[in-house]
């Protein structure tokens, strides 16, 4: 039975739990679909609602995965799924070889339940690799069109994932862990504090053809926000609620800022007025630079320094707190001593006479002093009176 544009689909937790079910991946159903990965995140989240021909599409999926007793459900293939930058700089989308597939197989029976899974859980290093595998080479190219500094695009990677290390337990159960590394990636390649850095000042030489250095000149006299905006949504292929998201920003903010961007860029390059050819463009102007990101064991390593050295030096600062307190504690003295007071006035005490003209018995002394010899036997003794 065909489903109409306007019957209510199920609830998100079901729709979830029908794609899993089926034993489908998040990008599995997107290629059937003819959607990003990250649309279909959104549908199963409750963040949006597909609409037209592609809630008919996902409604009569969903339908069929309901139908099925157990997880043994193919998806229909798509020819040629809608391309986008993720997959074009990564040179193909190549899925977990440790996540299940859908593959055509005989239904199982209601008596019989599906088969256990032969394949042994993954350990945290294995998943961390897989997700560094898959995600890295298209985010070192991101980054690169972010910023335009290729070692800067390399560092910005690498210091996302030793992130994502430190705090894997939370990366592990994300819903979505690329997005997570996308925006820590984003966020350090966009950082206003690499100016100052000594070997930023300058320059690096830039693409080979001048129609990838003309649209990577247009690209970064974008504000940041807006550079990440356009990147996002005509390069990554991110519907604009996701984009909206990831930047932090409102959908009606995202929105003002992609229309900017494309304006801006399609002023100084009017060939890419098109969203689709401004997509291809951005893929192949990535592409040419050919990129390499590190291997996940160094970047691993490399997490774990980086931890080992920040622990030391906490463990370092805390004993120097101790000690100095110590220290205080020791040489502070040990009984009261209460503070000198301020000087008081001496009561019964003439005032201190202030400089004037001498009295009469003043002036009689004064001249008797003055009359006697200062000096002589005669003041050995004292005179009787």
């Amino acid at each position: 039975m065909t489903q109409s544009f306007d019957t209510p689909l199920p609830p998100p937790k079901e729709r979830r739990r029908l794609r899993e079910k089926g034993a489908l991946t998040q990008a599995q159903l997107a290629a059937a679909l003819g959607v990003s990965r990250e649309t279909v995140r959104a549908w199963e989240t409750g963040r949006s609602t597909p609409s037209g021909r592609k809630r008919e599409s996902y409604g009569q999926l969903l339908a069929s995965l309901a139908a099925r007793p157990s997880a043994e459900v193919t998806a229909p293939q798509k020819q040629e799924p809608a391309p986008n930058l993720t997959v074009s700089l990564s040179k193909a989308e190549k899925p977990n070889p440790h996540t299940p597939t859908a593959t055509p197989t005989a239904t199982a029976t209601a008596t019989s339940p599906p088969p256990p899974p032969t394949t042994a859980p993954l350990t945290p290093a294995q998943a961390f690799d897989a997700l560094y595998a898959f995600c890295a080479p298209a985010l070192v190219r991101q980054a690169y069109l972010l910023t335009g500094r290729r070692e800067l695009a390399r560092e910005s990677v690498e210091q996302a994932f030793q992130v994502a290390w430190q705090r894997w337990p939370e990366v592990a159960v994300d819903p979505d862990p690329a997005s997570w590394v996308r925006a820590a990636a984003y966020e350090y390649a966009l950082s206003p504090w690499h100016r100052f850095r000594p070997r930023y000042r300058h320059p690096e030489p830039p693409p080979a053809d001048a129609s990838d250095r003309a649209l990577l000149d247009a690209l970064l006299t974008l504000p940041p926000s807006y550079r990440r905006t356009l990147l996002l949504y005509d390069g990554v292929g991110l519907g604009l609620p996701e984009t909206a998201a990831e930047t932090e920003a409102s959908t009606p903010a995202a929105a003002s800022r992609l229309l900017n961007a494309r304006s801006a860029v399609a002023a100084r390059l009017p060939d890419l007025a098109e969203p689709d050819v401004l997509h291809r463009r951005l893929a192949e102007t990535a592409s040419t630079e050919r990129l390499r990101a590190a291997k996940p064991p160094t970047v691993r390593i490399g997490s774990e320094r980086r931890a080992r050295f920040w622990t030391r030096a906490a463990i370092a600062v805390t004993v120097a707190i101790i000690g100095a307190t110590a220290l205080t504690l020791h040489s502070a003295p040990t009984r009261y001593e209460p503070p000198v007071p301020p000087g008081e006035t001496v009561p019964g005490l003439p005032p201190r006479a202030a400089p004037g003209t001498l009295s009469t018995a003043e002036l009689t002394l004064r001249a008797k002093l003055r009359a006697e010899s200062a000096n002589g036997p005669e003041r050995l003794l004292p005179e009787p009176r």
